[in-house]
Order: structure tokens, then sequence, then C-alpha cells
């Protein structure tokens, strides 16, 4: 298959990719590095990636900002950035995808396991993350073509415990390794519509 990756230097992206290039051809994407450049809150910016990478079989996204901050401090503004980034980049490359990935092709999205598990700061983390599972299990019963759409919903990383450990006291982390399986069970399986949830 021909992948497009979105997101490939971070933390996830690299793990995915190790877990699919030995059996696909990947095209790398990222606002500041890989094969080919893009800003998901830019729809245009999209549909030119889309147009550069050429007819593809899967896209498969683990990319996306959001703002972590006390509820009392949170803004509208604040909370956009999620909204913007995560949310609506990853929405992006499904509404110009759908009309440009191959028949049978598949989305593959990343959202996390705040949705259902909140901490305190991440309310922000929370809206965006739960919106993006609810966004795919609706997708699902209308994409045309055979088109299929998932989302990995990954707890803390073991990678990321240095930086993020203090905010998930008491969740058991999980190796990125593992969560690219689960980018592969979508990308190479046939489920539609399922939140694929990693946990430690």
């Amino acid at each position: 298959m021909k992948i497009l990756l979105i997101g490939a230097s971070g933390t996830i992206g690299q793990a995915v990719y190790q877990e699919l290039a030995p059996r696909h051809e990947i095209i790398t994407a990222g606002r500041n590095s890989g094969d080919l450049r893009v800003d998901l809150r830019d729809l245009a910016s999209v549909q030119a990636l889309y147009a550069a990478a050429g007819p593809v079989n899967a896209v498969v996204s683990t990319a996306g900002n959001v703002h972590f901050g006390a509820m009392a401090e949170m803004t509208p503004e604040l909370l956009g950035v999620g909204l913007a980034d995560k949310l609506m980049g990853q929405v992006n490359l499904v509404l110009a995808g759908q009309h440009l990935l191959q028949d049978g092709g598949s989305f593959t999205l990343v959202s996390g396991v705040l949705s259902a598990d909140p901490i305190v700061y991440g309310s922000s983390a929370s809206m965006v993350n739960g919106a993006l599972d609810s966004f795919v299990r609706a997708a699902a019963i209308e994409l045309p073509r055979g088109l299929r759409i998932n989302v990995v919903s990954p707890t803390v990383l073991s990678e990321s415990l240095p930086s993020y450990g203090p905010y998930f006291r008491g969740f058991e982390a999980v190796a990125a390794a593992k969560v690219a399986r689960a980018f592969s069970k979508s990308v190479e399986g046939k489920q539609t519509g399922q939140v694929y949830i990693v946990q430690g």
C-alpha cells in the first residue's frame, strides 16, 4: 500500500513509521518536517498535500496539538488551539481525502485516553479527543466507495513520562511501539468506525 503519514516526526509517528515501513510505501508529512509540508488547520494546505502525494491507499494521522491548563484560566482562544489543530486538522484530512483516497482505502486518526479518563488541566484534550471518537463513529456510516475510518486512543506513552508523568499519576503507561500496532490493525485490517483503546 501507499500510505500518507502525517506527524511522522513525533513519538507515535516514528513508531508507526517503523511498524508500517517494512511492508508499505510511506510518504511522510508534517508542519516542519517530512517528505511533504502541511498545516492541518488550513483546508487548502491539506488539499495541496493530497495533490502533492498523489493517489494513496491509506491516510494515517498521529498529529495534533491541544492546550493543557487550569479550567479557571481557560479561554475560548486556548480551547481553540485543540479545536483548530487536533480536531479540525484531522477532520480536514477526512473532508478532503474522502474524494481522493483510493477505493477501499482507510483513514486512521489519533485521539487519547482523556476522552474517557480525564485529568486536571486536561479539559481541552478531553473535549477534543471525545469529539474525534464520535466523529469517527459517525463518519464510518457515510463514507463512500468502501472507505474505512478508525481512531487510535492511547493512554500516556512510556516515552513521555519524563515530561507528562506528574499529570498522569496512577495511569499505566504504554510503549509507542504497542500504540503503533493499533494503527497497523486499522490500516491493514477491515474494521471501520472503531475506537482502538491502547492501555498499558
